[in-house]
């Protein structure tokens, strides 16, 4: 029987609002943030979660503190699932990284393999750690169960374009997920991942 998971992005945080690139920054989330997550939790405590597994950065473990709550499950935390390493960009607009490092930002937005702010992460990097992760959870579960992952948009992005198969320049075409908005996934032995929902949220 197929094996679950949801990939949930974190609620917002003031970073989010300021449009600056979060990466390993750890940012707490905001007030509108606290309420995407607990309004988020009760919609995701319907699919029954068995596990919750989380970055251990503090935007993505009170997003799962919520879901936690509800489920009465602790949280596994897992610096594995962090979002991308941004380097010097961190903490940066898109217009402040493009007045001082345009040429660079140019290729990063189209070439996979420029690593940000000079010495982060690549997409594929971050799509191979972020898959490891997830199946080495995948594999606790029994069959039929469902596993939630807190993460970040980026990292969610490479997750899924990852698991699926996708060649790694093609996953930008796919947009971030919205704060504390999922996907859902499904694996098991037989065609392997399938990607069943993207981007949903609480209306």
């Amino acid at each position: 029987m197929a094996r679950r998971v949801v990939v949930w992005r974190h609620g917002q945080t003031s970073w989010n609002r300021a449009s600056r690139f979060q990466g390993h920054s750890d940012i707490a989330l905001d007030e509108v943030g606290l309420r995407q997550a607990e309004t988020a939790a009760a919609a995701l405590v319907d699919l029954e979660p068995a596990a919750i597994a989380s970055s251990d950065l503090v935007r993505a473990r009170a997003t799962a503190a919520a879901l936690a709550r509800m489920t009465g499950h602790e949280v596994i935390t897992d610096s594995s699932l962090r979002e991308a390493f941004a380097a010097a960009w961190e903490g940066l607009t898109r217009d402040e990284i493009v007045a001082q490092d345009r040429e660079r930002f140019q290729r990063w937005r189209t070439d996979a393999a420029v690593r940000p702010g000079g010495d982060g992460e690549t997409a594929h990097e971050v799509g191979e750690r972020m898959s490891a992760a997830v199946q080495r959870h995948v594999a606790a579960l029994p069959d039929g169960a469902t596993l939630v992952v807190v993460t970040h948009g980026g990292a969610a992005r490479a997750l899924i374009g990852q698991l699926l198969g996708w060649p790694v320049d093609a996953w930008k075409r796919m947009a971030v997920l919205g704060n504390c908005a999922w996907a859902e996934l499904d694996v098991d032995s037989g065609p392997g991942w399938r990607l069943h929902s993207y981007n949903r949220a609480v209306a």
